[in-house]
Protein backbone atom coordinates (compact mmCIF):
# COMPACT_ATOMS: atom_id res chain seq x y z
CA UNK A 1 0.00 0.00 0.00
CA UNK A 2 1.36 3.42 -0.95
CA UNK A 3 1.35 5.97 1.88
CA UNK A 4 1.87 9.69 1.34
CA UNK A 5 1.89 11.66 4.58
CA UNK A 6 1.01 15.30 5.08
CA UNK A 7 3.90 17.69 5.67
CA UNK A 8 2.19 19.18 8.70
CA UNK A 9 -0.85 17.90 10.58
CA UNK A 10 -3.94 20.11 10.83
CA UNK A 11 -4.96 18.38 14.05
CA UNK A 12 -6.20 20.68 16.77
CA UNK A 13 -7.82 18.84 19.64
CA UNK A 14 -10.53 21.48 20.05
CA UNK A 15 -11.02 23.19 16.67
CA UNK A 16 -13.89 20.87 15.70
CA UNK A 17 -15.93 20.94 18.92
CA UNK A 18 -18.06 23.97 18.03
CA UNK A 19 -18.63 22.96 14.41
CA UNK A 20 -21.41 21.00 12.74
CA UNK A 21 -21.32 17.22 13.03
CA UNK A 22 -18.95 15.81 10.41
CA UNK A 23 -17.54 19.05 9.00
CA UNK A 24 -13.86 18.90 10.11
CA UNK A 25 -11.81 16.15 8.50
CA UNK A 26 -8.60 14.45 9.54
CA UNK A 27 -5.29 14.65 7.67
CA UNK A 28 -5.48 11.61 5.40
CA UNK A 29 -7.83 9.47 3.33
CA UNK A 30 -7.66 5.95 1.94
CA UNK A 31 -8.45 5.56 -1.76
CA UNK A 32 -8.52 2.63 -4.18
CA UNK A 33 -9.87 2.40 -7.73
CA UNK A 34 -11.66 -0.39 -9.57
CA UNK A 35 -10.65 -0.68 -13.23
CA UNK A 36 -10.59 -3.40 -15.88
CA UNK A 37 -12.60 -5.72 -13.68
CA UNK A 38 -10.33 -5.63 -10.65
CA UNK A 39 -9.35 -3.54 -7.66
CA UNK A 40 -6.07 -1.66 -8.00
CA UNK A 41 -3.45 -0.97 -5.35
CA UNK A 42 -4.76 1.06 -2.42
CA UNK A 43 -3.11 4.24 -1.23
CA UNK A 44 -3.29 6.64 1.68
CA UNK A 45 -2.81 10.28 0.78
CA UNK A 46 -3.51 13.71 2.26
CA UNK A 47 -7.19 14.58 2.50
CA UNK A 48 -8.00 16.81 -0.43
CA UNK A 49 -9.82 17.40 -3.68
CA UNK A 50 -10.46 14.65 -6.20
CA UNK A 51 -10.51 15.40 -9.93
CA UNK A 52 -13.82 14.77 -11.66
CA UNK A 53 -15.33 15.60 -15.02
CA UNK A 54 -18.90 16.76 -15.73
CA UNK A 55 -19.60 13.35 -17.27
CA UNK A 56 -18.84 11.48 -14.01
CA UNK A 57 -21.26 8.58 -14.05
CA UNK A 58 -22.42 8.85 -10.44
CA UNK A 59 -23.49 12.47 -10.91
CA UNK A 60 -25.99 11.35 -13.53
CA UNK A 61 -27.21 7.94 -12.34
CA UNK A 62 -26.64 7.90 -8.58
CA UNK A 63 -24.48 4.81 -8.24
CA UNK A 64 -23.10 5.73 -4.82
CA UNK A 65 -23.11 3.95 -1.46
CA UNK A 66 -21.56 4.54 1.96
CA UNK A 67 -21.11 3.24 5.49
CA UNK A 68 -21.00 4.85 8.92
CA UNK A 69 -18.59 3.67 11.61
CA UNK A 70 -16.72 5.06 14.61
CA UNK A 71 -13.33 4.65 16.29
CA UNK A 72 -13.18 5.08 20.07
CA UNK A 73 -10.48 5.84 22.61
CA UNK A 74 -10.31 3.44 25.55
CA UNK A 75 -9.33 4.15 29.18
CA UNK A 76 -5.68 3.23 28.49
CA UNK A 77 -5.53 5.26 25.26
CA UNK A 78 -6.29 2.20 23.12
CA UNK A 79 -8.07 2.63 19.80
CA UNK A 80 -11.16 0.48 19.31
CA UNK A 81 -13.48 -0.29 16.44
CA UNK A 82 -16.92 -1.80 16.98
CA UNK A 83 -17.93 -4.73 14.75
CA UNK A 84 -16.09 -3.38 11.66
CA UNK A 85 -16.54 -6.69 9.85
CA UNK A 86 -20.30 -6.08 9.86
CA UNK A 87 -19.83 -2.71 8.17
CA UNK A 88 -17.71 -4.33 5.47
CA UNK A 89 -20.35 -7.01 4.91
CA UNK A 90 -23.21 -4.51 4.77
CA UNK A 91 -21.21 -2.30 2.41
CA UNK A 92 -20.93 -5.20 -0.03
CA UNK A 93 -24.63 -5.98 0.25
CA UNK A 94 -25.31 -2.37 -0.71
CA UNK A 95 -22.85 -2.71 -3.59
CA UNK A 96 -24.65 -5.77 -4.96
CA UNK A 97 -28.03 -4.01 -4.78
CA UNK A 98 -26.64 -0.95 -6.62
CA UNK A 99 -24.95 -3.07 -9.31
CA UNK A 100 -21.46 -2.15 -8.08
CA UNK A 101 -18.43 -4.39 -7.47
CA UNK A 102 -17.92 -5.83 -4.00
CA UNK A 103 -14.70 -4.74 -2.32
CA UNK A 104 -12.69 -7.53 -0.64
CA UNK A 105 -13.21 -7.33 3.11
CA UNK A 106 -9.48 -7.60 3.79
CA UNK A 107 -8.83 -4.60 1.52
CA UNK A 108 -11.62 -2.62 3.22
CA UNK A 109 -10.28 -3.41 6.70
CA UNK A 110 -6.58 -3.07 5.86
CA UNK A 111 -7.13 0.41 4.43
CA UNK A 112 -9.20 1.38 7.45
CA UNK A 113 -6.66 0.12 10.00
CA UNK A 114 -3.72 1.81 8.30
CA UNK A 115 -5.65 5.07 8.03
CA UNK A 116 -6.54 5.00 11.74
CA UNK A 117 -2.96 4.28 12.76
CA UNK A 118 -1.78 7.26 10.73
CA UNK A 119 -4.48 9.64 12.02
CA UNK A 120 -4.75 8.25 15.56
CA UNK A 121 -4.22 11.68 17.12
CA UNK A 122 -7.53 12.77 15.58
CA UNK A 123 -9.49 10.28 17.71
CA UNK A 124 -10.93 12.36 20.56
CA UNK A 125 -11.20 11.31 24.16
CA UNK A 126 -14.46 11.65 26.03
CA UNK A 127 -17.67 9.73 26.63
CA UNK A 128 -19.66 11.34 23.82
CA UNK A 129 -16.78 11.88 21.38
CA UNK A 130 -15.41 9.58 18.70
CA UNK A 131 -13.84 9.57 15.27
CA UNK A 132 -16.60 9.12 12.71
CA UNK A 133 -15.54 6.98 9.74
CA UNK A 134 -17.13 7.33 6.31
CA UNK A 135 -16.26 4.63 3.75
CA UNK A 136 -17.97 5.31 0.43
CA UNK A 137 -17.90 4.24 -3.20
CA UNK A 138 -19.10 5.98 -6.34
CA UNK A 139 -19.24 5.22 -10.06
CA UNK A 140 -16.24 6.96 -11.61
CA UNK A 141 -16.55 6.18 -15.33
CA UNK A 142 -17.15 9.13 -17.63
CA UNK A 143 -20.11 8.45 -19.92
CA UNK A 144 -23.79 9.32 -19.85
CA UNK A 145 -25.31 6.21 -21.39
CA UNK A 146 -27.80 4.73 -18.92
CA UNK A 147 -25.72 1.66 -18.10
CA UNK A 148 -23.86 0.66 -14.92
CA UNK A 149 -20.42 2.19 -14.66
CA UNK A 150 -17.35 0.07 -15.38
CA UNK A 151 -15.04 2.02 -13.06
CA UNK A 152 -15.49 2.82 -9.37
CA UNK A 153 -13.66 4.69 -6.63
CA UNK A 154 -13.64 3.63 -2.97
CA UNK A 155 -12.56 6.17 -0.34
CA UNK A 156 -12.46 6.34 3.46
CA UNK A 157 -12.47 9.71 5.21
CA UNK A 158 -12.74 10.41 8.94
CA UNK A 159 -13.83 13.27 11.19
CA UNK A 160 -13.94 13.84 14.97
CA UNK A 161 -17.48 14.23 16.29
CA UNK A 162 -19.52 14.73 19.43
CA UNK A 163 -23.13 13.73 20.06
CA UNK A 164 -25.37 13.87 16.99
CA UNK A 165 -28.46 15.11 18.83
CA UNK A 166 -28.19 17.79 21.49
CA UNK A 167 -31.26 18.47 23.56
CA UNK A 168 -34.71 16.96 23.19
CA UNK A 169 -35.85 15.00 20.15
CA UNK A 170 -39.39 15.57 18.91
CA UNK A 171 -40.53 13.71 15.80
CA UNK A 172 -43.49 13.70 13.47
CA UNK A 173 -45.06 10.70 11.75
CA UNK A 174 -44.71 11.14 7.97
CA UNK A 175 -47.90 10.12 6.18
CA UNK A 176 -47.32 11.54 2.69
CA UNK A 177 -43.70 10.95 1.68
CA UNK A 178 -41.97 7.56 1.74
CA UNK A 179 -38.36 6.80 2.62
CA UNK A 180 -38.35 3.45 0.84
CA UNK A 181 -40.80 1.09 -0.81
CA UNK A 182 -40.89 -2.68 -1.10
CA UNK A 183 -38.63 -3.76 -3.94
CA UNK A 184 -36.57 -0.56 -3.71
CA UNK A 185 -33.20 0.24 -2.17
CA UNK A 186 -34.25 0.89 1.44
CA UNK A 187 -32.11 -1.93 2.84
CA UNK A 188 -28.99 -0.52 1.13
CA UNK A 189 -27.01 2.51 2.27
CA UNK A 190 -27.49 4.16 -1.08
CA UNK A 191 -26.77 7.89 -1.26
CA UNK A 192 -30.05 8.61 -3.05
CA UNK A 193 -32.11 7.25 -0.17
CA UNK A 194 -30.86 10.07 2.00
CA UNK A 195 -31.10 12.77 -0.64
CA UNK A 196 -34.75 11.90 -1.24
CA UNK A 197 -35.52 12.20 2.48
CA UNK A 198 -34.17 15.75 2.88
CA UNK A 199 -37.25 17.58 1.57
CA UNK A 200 -39.87 16.03 3.89
CA UNK A 201 -37.39 16.22 6.79
CA UNK A 202 -36.85 19.92 6.09
CA UNK A 203 -40.61 20.52 6.10
CA UNK A 204 -40.86 18.79 9.48
CA UNK A 205 -37.98 20.86 10.87
CA UNK A 206 -39.73 24.04 9.78
CA UNK A 207 -42.65 22.87 11.93
CA UNK A 208 -40.37 22.49 14.95
CA UNK A 209 -39.56 18.77 14.78
CA UNK A 210 -36.06 17.30 14.78
CA UNK A 211 -36.91 14.32 12.59
CA UNK A 212 -39.58 12.11 11.05
CA UNK A 213 -40.92 8.66 11.68
CA UNK A 214 -41.09 6.87 8.35
CA UNK A 215 -43.99 4.53 7.63
CA UNK A 216 -44.58 1.80 5.07
CA UNK A 217 -44.90 2.93 1.46
CA UNK A 218 -48.12 1.02 0.83
CA UNK A 219 -50.63 2.49 3.27
CA UNK A 220 -48.59 4.45 5.84
CA UNK A 221 -49.96 2.23 8.60
CA UNK A 222 -46.80 0.63 9.98
CA UNK A 223 -43.71 2.24 11.52
CA UNK A 224 -40.40 1.48 9.81
CA UNK A 225 -37.62 3.90 10.86
CA UNK A 226 -37.05 7.25 12.56
CA UNK A 227 -34.99 9.69 10.51
CA UNK A 228 -31.70 7.94 9.79
CA UNK A 229 -32.16 5.54 12.72
CA UNK A 230 -33.87 2.27 13.46
CA UNK A 231 -36.60 2.63 16.08
CA UNK A 232 -37.53 0.83 19.30
CA UNK A 233 -40.50 1.10 21.67
CA UNK A 234 -40.89 -0.05 25.25
CA UNK A 235 -44.13 -1.94 25.76
CA UNK A 236 -44.58 -2.66 29.46
CA UNK A 237 -41.33 -4.51 30.32
CA UNK A 238 -40.25 -5.52 26.83
CA UNK A 239 -38.87 -3.87 23.72
CA UNK A 240 -40.38 -4.06 20.26
CA UNK A 241 -38.84 -3.04 16.94
CA UNK A 242 -39.97 -3.49 13.32
CA UNK A 243 -38.65 -6.64 11.60
CA UNK A 244 -36.13 -6.16 8.81
CA UNK A 245 -37.38 -5.97 5.25
CA UNK A 246 -36.15 -4.66 1.91
CA UNK A 247 -37.38 -1.20 2.95
CA UNK A 248 -35.61 -1.08 6.35
CA UNK A 249 -31.86 -0.66 6.80
CA UNK A 250 -30.29 -3.54 8.79
CA UNK A 251 -28.64 -1.35 11.39
CA UNK A 252 -25.56 -2.69 13.17
CA UNK A 253 -26.48 -0.68 16.27
CA UNK A 254 -29.98 -2.15 16.01
CA UNK A 255 -28.64 -5.69 15.90
CA UNK A 256 -26.26 -4.98 18.78
CA UNK A 257 -29.05 -3.59 20.97
CA UNK A 258 -31.26 -6.62 20.35
CA UNK A 259 -28.43 -8.93 21.43
CA UNK A 260 -27.47 -6.70 24.36
CA UNK A 261 -31.08 -6.53 25.57
CA UNK A 262 -31.29 -10.31 25.59
CA UNK A 263 -27.92 -10.51 27.40
CA UNK A 264 -29.09 -8.27 30.26
CA UNK A 265 -32.56 -9.78 30.51
CA UNK A 266 -34.73 -7.35 28.55
CA UNK A 267 -37.04 -9.23 26.15
CA UNK A 268 -36.99 -7.78 22.63
CA UNK A 269 -39.45 -8.76 19.92
CA UNK A 270 -39.33 -7.98 16.23
CA UNK A 271 -42.86 -7.37 15.04
CA UNK A 272 -44.85 -5.12 12.73
CA UNK A 273 -45.74 -1.99 14.66
CA UNK A 274 -48.99 -0.32 13.69
CA UNK A 275 -49.46 3.40 14.28
CA UNK A 276 -52.90 3.00 15.80
CA UNK A 277 -51.67 0.34 18.23
CA UNK A 278 -48.84 2.60 19.38
CA UNK A 279 -51.25 5.50 19.89
CA UNK A 280 -53.66 3.25 21.81
CA UNK A 281 -50.83 1.71 23.84
CA UNK A 282 -49.60 5.16 24.78
CA UNK A 283 -53.09 6.20 25.94
CA UNK A 284 -53.37 3.03 28.03
CA UNK A 285 -49.93 3.54 29.55
CA UNK A 286 -48.41 0.43 27.97
CA UNK A 287 -46.07 2.25 25.53
CA UNK A 288 -43.75 4.26 27.77
CA UNK A 289 -40.56 4.78 25.74
CA UNK A 290 -39.41 5.37 22.19
CA UNK A 291 -35.85 5.71 20.98
CA UNK A 292 -33.79 5.63 17.83
CA UNK A 293 -30.58 3.67 17.28
CA UNK A 294 -27.79 4.28 14.79
CA UNK A 295 -24.04 4.78 14.48
CA UNK A 296 -24.11 8.58 14.53
CA UNK A 297 -26.64 9.00 17.34
CA UNK A 298 -25.93 5.70 19.18
CA UNK A 299 -29.17 5.67 21.22
CA UNK A 300 -31.38 8.76 21.10
CA UNK A 301 -34.45 8.97 23.32
CA UNK A 302 -37.53 10.39 21.60
CA UNK A 303 -39.36 12.92 23.76
CA UNK A 304 -42.53 13.08 21.68
CA UNK A 305 -44.18 11.67 18.57
CA UNK A 306 -46.82 13.71 16.77
CA UNK A 307 -49.28 11.54 14.84
CA UNK A 308 -52.01 13.49 13.04
CA UNK A 309 -53.58 15.57 15.83
CA UNK A 310 -52.15 13.44 18.65
CA UNK A 311 -48.95 14.18 20.56
CA UNK A 312 -47.48 11.17 22.31
CA UNK A 313 -45.09 12.43 24.99
CA UNK A 314 -42.51 10.28 26.76
CA UNK A 315 -40.85 10.99 30.08
CA UNK A 316 -37.05 10.58 29.99
CA UNK A 317 -36.59 8.53 33.17
CA UNK A 318 -33.23 7.69 34.74
CA UNK A 319 -34.07 3.96 34.71
CA UNK A 320 -35.27 3.86 31.09
CA UNK A 321 -34.34 1.01 28.77
CA UNK A 322 -32.79 3.57 26.42
CA UNK A 323 -30.39 4.87 29.08
CA UNK A 324 -29.51 1.36 30.27
CA UNK A 325 -28.82 0.05 26.77
CA UNK A 326 -26.88 3.15 25.75
CA UNK A 327 -24.65 2.78 28.81
CA UNK A 328 -24.10 -0.93 28.14
CA UNK A 329 -23.34 -0.27 24.46
CA UNK A 330 -20.93 2.60 25.08
CA UNK A 331 -19.13 0.67 27.80
CA UNK A 332 -18.42 -1.97 25.17
CA UNK A 333 -17.44 0.54 22.49
CA UNK A 334 -15.09 2.52 24.73
CA UNK A 335 -13.51 -0.52 26.38
CA UNK A 336 -14.97 0.14 29.82
CA UNK A 337 -16.46 -3.34 30.25
CA UNK A 338 -15.84 -6.94 29.31
CA UNK A 339 -16.88 -7.91 25.78
CA UNK A 340 -18.72 -11.25 25.89
CA UNK A 341 -19.63 -10.95 22.19
CA UNK A 342 -16.16 -10.36 20.71
CA UNK A 343 -17.41 -7.17 19.04
CA UNK A 344 -14.62 -4.81 20.11
CA UNK A 345 -11.57 -4.76 17.84
CA UNK A 346 -8.28 -3.14 18.89
CA UNK A 347 -6.51 -1.21 16.15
Amino acid sequence: MKIEKVNQSRCDKDNWRDTEFGSVFSDHMFIVNYKNGQWQEGQIKPYGAINILPSLHSLHYGQAIFEGMKAYKGPKDETFLFRPDQNAKRFNKSAVRMCMPEIPEDLFLEGLFELLKLDEKWIPHGESSALYIRPFMFASSNFIKANPSDEYTFIIITCPVQAYYKGEVHVKVELDYTRASSGGTGAAKAAGNYGASFFPAKKAQEEGFQQLIWTDGNNHQFIEESGTMNIFFRRNDELITPPLSDSILPGITRDSLIKLADHIGIPCKEEKIGLEKIALGHRLGNITEAFGAGTAATVASINSITYKDQKLSFEDKSDSFARKLKTELQNLQYGRSEDPFGWRVTV
